[in-house]
């Protein structure tokens, strides 16, 4: 009898010791694009660095965690369209051959946008001169592209706070008009991209509101339009659940896909005037606007990952209706949070802090998917 139980007593140490070295090997194996590759893409922005895969480690996180790319910069017009007869893509094509290699989900970001634009776009005045500048642009660039970059955002941030409609240089010049013109142009440069107007606080009510009307307008011009971009710029407290949800449901209702395209959360308190996410406001750094200069309060580690834990568990409910969730940024190190709105600041918005290493809210992200949906 005893030897009986000596010998359950090994196998059972053995069993469990397999499940133990099973358990360990898938989580140092999992991945949020395997995790979550049955709901919708998981992307990063990345910058011009990660495209030209100059720091390996960082490659290599790349490489296993994300299925979709965007990127951050290049493709912003001050960059490949720098002179009027002059287009400058080779970051741009070490980008899409970067996803090309990888299998990724390839995003084009941006092709109207008043925020970038080269010192030459901003003196034109005429609107036939503008008009024919746009169709050029995107013409030139998604035909460039044609069948290999998966969707585009055609519009980028048209919107006021209040959902009016921004008074940038393609309004003031060509009226509402261009952004029909805008997804015209780019459907006829490819037909089978998707298009998308992405925007940052869209989901809030009023700015959402406005939002819907600029997407039934364009419909109603005979734009083709396949999905609203929310960027998602958020905090810890802001913006409430109830809010992102309201804003898919109303979306998706328009017969169009949401993405998540530039995911980040932040832990720092910002200055009461500001407005937004305009990456033209800046304010005056002090001591009490950084409260974290060297690391993050194991505290607030907690609060970012419950926040993370809420906002994917509310995506998963509509992983229907969503098709990407990018974050803005590989790990903490790269956030453009670091210096908007207070330059010199440390922010820790992402799932990966500046050495590449996995943090509380990573793992509560992954924890979500560790039973079958």
């Amino acid at each position: 009898m005893r030897l009986f139980n000596y010998s359950l007593l090994l196998l059972s140490l053995i069993i469990l010791s397999g499940c133990n070295a099973k358990k360990e090997k898938e989580k140092n194996t999992a991945s949020l694009s395997d995790r979550y590759k049955n709901d919708f893409y998981i992307g990063t922005a990345l910058s011009a660095d990660q495209i030209e895969e100059k720091n390996p480690a960082v490659d290599s996180l790349i490489k296993k965690e994300f299925n979709a790319i965007t990127a951050e910069n290049i493709m912003k017009s001050m960059f490949i369209h720098p002179f009027k007869d002059q287009y400058d893509f080779t970051l741009s094509d070490k980008f899409i051959a970067y996803g090309e290699k990888n299998k990724m989900f390839i995003h084009g970001h941006t092709l109207i946008w008043h925020s970038q634009l080269a010192p030459w776009m901003q003196k034109i005045k005429d609107s036939t001169e503008m008009k024919a500048f746009m169709k050029d642009h995107i013409t030139t660039i998604v035909t460039k592209y044609k069948g290999r970059v998966d969707s585009w955002d055609v519009v980028n941030e048209a919107l006021n706070e209040d959902g009016s409609l921004r008074k940038s240089i393609f309004l003031n010049t060509l009226g509402e008009r261009y952004l029909v013109d805008a997804f015209k142009f780019a459907a006829a440069a490819d037909p089978k991209v998707d298009l998308y107007y992405n925007d940052y606080n869209n989901e809030e009510p009023a700015k959402r509101e406005g939002n819907i009307n600029l997407i039934k307008k364009i419909k109603a011009g005979g734009g083709k339009i396949d999905g609203v971009g929310i960027q998602a710029h958020w905090k810890l407290q802001h913006p409430s659940l109830e809010e992102i949800e309201k804003s898919i449901l109303a979306y998706s209702a328009l017969g169009i896909k949401v993405a998540f395209t530039e995911l980040d959360i932040s832990v720092l308190p910002n200055p009461k005037d500001l407005n937004g996410a305009d990456v033209n406001q800046n304010f005056e750094s002090n001591a009490k606007m950084n409260p974290y200069p060297q690391t993050l309060p194991d505290s607030v580690q907690v609060k970012l990952a419950e926040r993370y834990a809420s906002i994917f568990k509310l995506f998963l409910k509509h992983k229907d209706k969503i098709s990407r969730v990018t974050f803005w940024g590989v790990h903490d190190g790269q956030s453009w949070l670091n210096d908007w709105p207070i330059k010199g600041r440390t922010n820790y918005p992402l799932l990966f802090d500046k050495n590449l290493k996995p943090k509380k809210a990573y793992n509560s992200v992954m924890e979500l998917k560790e039973t079958k949906q």
